[in-house]
């Protein structure tokens, strides 16, 4: 820090909560800066267990300024509920802040997600069904209603009415949906919205004047970067962008602000909803990995895909997002296993790819190139140094070192807070006989 941005590096759901939960120690400014209630953290501290879907992670520290930025999609009876449930455990809400730009998502979204996702079929792309892509599409449309129209109680109930109207006709005449329950709908998410209120702000000059104050920020995004609206998997993706070089834009600080860019992986790769993925396990170790490493969507509950670690598009994360660290999540999950697979290039009939294909019909198709790596079957929960860790485990971290060219920052060994590794920078524990240039161990 003093501005360090935190990155999904697969299809997220990496463990994104905990290195933020984490880094709040250090941090006074938290600003989650794309995405919506599709996305969960789980953070797990003394008060328990939590699972966040917009409140940012810094939240539970009350001396942190915990931001949602403008590039977040609200639905405020969601948000109006989680703030709820928090304070109702006994956390305090004073530092959370909401920008005045963010857009809500309304009732009329909601429906539009459903039905056009129906219409898709076998094409399906797997949203959440939460009116996150119809929020993003009214936003670029100039059709939104945002957070700063609530401060004009009469303006933003006549703007959501209008725009309900509107929608309406769309819903009853394009996809012959009922919609007589709407206005009822609107009218309790006009109450939740009014509720919020209290903590609207211009989060963009608040951010900057903590800037400016000399503290330190963390920027925080939901979802990966292979879910990234212009770098991810298309069509199979989000409807936002969660790649470092949207954290400016989502949060309304500039570019040259930002220090550093971490990037969050899992020792292994998981994937929720449709889509290419091709390390993927559909065999009794795929299964293996979901129950040991408990592979089930914060947000939805739905079981994620597994499989081993992709190392090409690791690589390709690290580059699209400028990664000056990486941050090893669920490296615990892989103690039992006798030999580990990971993926370093893909095949395509005659074709070896070392990188992301250029097309989408192509990476669909790709076949993962694996080398193999002894487990070390061992526990490594107990861990808090790199010297702890077993020869076999450090041999595996410096073989994603060496292959992404990105240096470790944090490992997680476990889902407790304080089941974790924070690596030196530069490694102060890197052995001897550890290759310069990379940042070995």
């Amino acid at each position: 820090m003093p501005v360090l941005v935190v990155v999904g590096a697969q299809w997220g759901d990496e463990g994104k909560g905990k290195v933020t939960d984490l880094l709040c120690e250090q941090a006074e400014v938290v600003v989650r800066y794309q995405g919506g209630n599709n996305a969960g953290h789980t953070v797990e501290n003394l008060r328990g267990k939590f699972a966040l879907h917009l409140v940012p992670s810094g939240i539970f520290n009350p001396n942190v300024l915990s931001v949602i930025g403008n590039g977040v999609v609200i639905d405020p009876t969601v948000l109006r509920g989680e703030i709820d449930g928090l304070e109702g455990r006994g956390v305090n809400m004073r530092g959370l802040k909401i920008a005045g730009k963010a857009h809500l998502i309304m009732p009329w979204h909601i429906m539009l997600d459903h039905v056009q996702e129906a219409r898709l079929g076998k094409g399906k792309i797997g949203t959440t069904g939460r009116g996150i892509g119809p929020c993003y599409a009214d936003k670029a449309a100039r059709q939104g209603v945002r957070m700063q129209d609530i401060i004009d109680p009469a303006g933003f109930r006549q703007k959501v009415m209008d725009t309900m109207a509107a929608k309406a006709e769309v819903l009853a005449k394009a996809y012959d949906q009922d919609v007589s329950h709407l206005k009822e709908e609107c009218e309790r998410y006009i109450e939740a919205a009014e509720s919020l209120r209290p903590y609207i702000e211009d989060t963009a000059l608040l951010i900057w004047n903590s800037l400016r104050e000399g503290k330190s920020v963390l920027l925080e995004g939901a979802q990966g970067t292979l879910l990234d609206l212009d770098h991810g998997t298309y069509p199979y993706v989000t409807s936002s962008n969660p790649v470092a070089g949207y954290a400016s834009v989502g949060s309304g600080i500039g570019p040259t602000h930002l220090s550093d860019i971490w990037g969050i992986t899992k020792a292994y790769t998981t994937r929720v909803g449709e889509g290419p993925f091709p390390t993927e396990l559909t065999d009794a170790t795929g299964d293996r990995l979901r129950e040991v490493g408990n592979e089930f969507g914060t947000t939805t509950g739905r079981p994620r895909r597994c499989g081993w670690l992709d190392l090409v598009a690791l690589r390709y994360a690290a580059r699209i997002n400028g990664f000056t660290g990486l941050c090893i999540t669920k490296l615990d999950v892989l103690d039992s296993f006798d030999t580990l697979k990971v993926c370093t290039k893909y095949k395509w009939n005659d074709k070896v790819f070392d990188e992301l294909p250029p097309a989408q019909h192509i990476f669909s198709q790709v076949e993962p190139i694996y080398e193999e790596l002894p487990g070390w079957k061992s526990d490594i929960t107990g861990a808090r140094s790199v010297k702890d860790l077993p020869d076999e485990t450090i041999d595996y971290l410096n073989f994603i070192v060496k292959n992404v060219q990105v240096p470790i920052s944090l490992i997680s060994v476990g889902p407790k807070r304080e089941e974790h590794i924070k690596v030196p920078h530069p490694y102060a524990e890197r052995s001897q006989g550890a290759q310069s240039g990379y940042g070995g161990y």
